[in-house]
């Protein structure tokens, strides 16, 4: 097979990978990304850009293997050249799919919200909206450090289940949910004994009374009710606090114990 016969199978190979990406999510028909081809334009100095059907079949190349970070440049490249082109909305979504695998969690919510602003009534608006709430979890470290995170996801994600109940992502988000709760108990508790740690034992039995309270069901109670006891009986630990904290780390989902498939599984434990 000659160079040229073979660049034009691999281009044509890559296209049909791209328009099988949009059949899943829903980004638009083939017709409605391809309909119209865009050759390069050219500058007053002669150059002449890369047309935005090149573009498109270079981000998928570099997206599909795992090549994030070329295939964010040329998403972005058609974003920038092309706006208007029949690529653009495969593009937009790209690039944010682009920066969040590579952990560019606030500018890849930057461009979800700007997909979903813009297309609002698309397919892959479910799917968008879901990793707007990925993008909040997966900035959610250890219990030890800011729980805006956290906070976000719920809300984000609570927003695509008021949208759409009955979405593919519906199961997870409501797992991905729990377990955000469970992160920012976790996080008052740890105050809590941070409190204890530095002898403030009023503001660590308010904390402790405020996850009781609020939280009667969840994981950590039952050990905040005996530092609590401890604390009402003048007998507060000062030694080996580290037995009192949950793990640090943050469990991927909390499943449902009516969804086997669903298994609770850790980032990795945290050593103390």
């Amino acid at each position: 097979m000659n160079i040229q016969l073979f660049s034009a199978v691999r281009a044509a190979v890559s296209i049909l990978l791209i328009t099988s990406f949009l059949s899943l999510t829903g980004c638009a028909s083939m017709k409605d990304m391809f309909g119209s081809w865009s050759f390069g334009s050219e500058t007053d100095e002669g150059e002449t850009f890369e047309p935005a059907e090149s573009l498109a079949v270079k981000g998928m190349d570099a997206y599909n293997v795992g090549d994030y970070a070329e295939a964010r440049k040329a998403f972005q490249e058609i974003m920038d050249r092309y706006p208007f082109s029949s690529q653009a909305m495969l593009a937009e979504l790209k690039a944010a799919d682009s920066h969040y695998y590579l952990n560019e969690y606030e500018e890849a919510k930057t461009l979800y919200k700007e997909f979903e602003e813009r297309h609002p009534t698309n397919e892959a608006i479910p799917y968008v909206m879901f990793q707007i709430g990925m993008c909040d979890f997966s900035r959610t470290d250890r219990i030890d450090r800011d729980a805006s995170g956290a906070h976000e996801a719920i809300q984000s994600f609570n927003r695509l289940l008021r949208a759409h109940p009955e979405s593919p992502y519906t199961r997870e988000a409501k797992a991905r949910t729990r377990s955000a709760r469970a992160f920012i108990v976790n996080h008052e508790y740890f105050v809590a004994v941070f409190y204890v740690r530095t002898k403030k034992y009023q503001q660590a039995r308010h904390r402790l009374n405020y996850i009781i309270n609020m939280y009667p069901d969840a994981d950590i109670t039952p050990m905040a009710e005996k530092l609590l006891a401890r604390l009402d009986e003048g007998n507060p630990p000062r030694w080996g606090l580290n037995r009192w904290l949950p793990d640090l780390a943050m469990p991927d989902w909390i499943a449902d114990p009516e969804v086997e498939q669903l298994e609770p599984v850790k980032k990795g434990k945290t050593t103390q």
